[in-house]
């Protein structure tokens, strides 16, 4: 079985191993990554965190959780440009620097073990947590409450003024649609640093977690382009097309399709 299959295998148990289907995805651009090995780091972790939690009710211990991890070092990395091991899970735990989102699974996992409430909230721009609930989401990377308001600014720093909350912002995330997401900020990481080949394996893993959108086929077509694969290219553009509902976008992709063909009628 390899590193693929065994990350949707994880999707299958109840609850769902999100955090070992990350590893595994992390082991799929990296032979030598060991999912087992670094499992045992986050018991070791486990023991850790859990020395630094409060005497309180379940119920209350999901932000002393996050700053638990904030104190034994784990932060957003802060480099720039943001390089894929942000979002691969066996050096976030090895380098305790990650994105939002990758800590947010280290965090998630630690919860179910310990038995605090716990979800993942699909926040645009910035992956988010929350205890069931509750009238606040917490940022992963240290654990401050964000109210609505918070969660607007937000918004607004990641879209732009005109960008308008909506409870689709705030809705739970279910564990395909975190790996999906992981999977497109790794494709969009390896992408921008020259690593076609290792976005395209993310672009993949991409159309198997879960329903996909116009933006994820170009995505794939773009990679496509950079390895000189117009056959696929041309499929993907294709998609690209049935599904975009943005007339500039439709006529874009239409004009490229027509090059494309053209160009390959030339080579053949």
């Amino acid at each position: 079985m390899n590193p693929r299959q065994r990350c949707l295998l994880c999707l299958q148990r109840s609850p769902a191993a999100v955090l070992e289907a990350a590893l595994w995805i992390a082991a799929e651009h990296d032979c030598a990554v060991t999912p087992a090995a670094s499992l045992n780091q986050v018991a070791h972790l486990q023991q850790q965190v859990r020395n630094l939690l409060p005497v309180l009710p379940l119920g209350e211990l999901a932000q002393p959780l996050l700053r638990a991890l904030n104190t034994l070092g784990f932060q957003q990395d802060e480099y720039h440009p943001i390089r894929p091991h942000a979002a691969l899970l066996d050096s976030v735990l090895k380098r305790r620097r990650g994105q939002p989102l990758a800590l947010a699974l280290l965090a998630l996992e630690l919860a179910q073990r310990l038995g605090i409430a716990l979800e993942g909230v699909n926040f645009p721009g910035h992956f988010l947590l929350r205890v069931p609930g509750a009238d606040h989401l917490l940022d992963p990377c240290g654990g401050r409450r964000l109210y609505t308001k918070d969660c607007r600014d937000l918004l607004a720093r990641q879209y732009g003024d005109s960008a308008t909350l909506s409870g689709e912002h705030l809705a739970a995330a279910t564990p395909a649609q975190m790996l999906q997401r992981l999977s497109r900020n790794l494709r969009q990481l390896h992408s921008s640093h020259d690593q076609p080949l290792a976005a395209l394996i993310d672009a993949e893993r991409v159309m198997q977690l879960g329903p996909v959108g116009s933006a994820d086929y170009l995505a794939r077509a773009n990679l496509y382009q950079r390895l000189n694969c117009p056959q696929a290219e041309r499929f993907d553009l294709q998609h690209a097309l049935l599904l975009s509902e943005d007339p500039l976008q439709r006529l874009q992709l239409t004009e490229r399709l027509g090059l494309l063909s053209t160009s390959t009628v030339s080579l053949h």
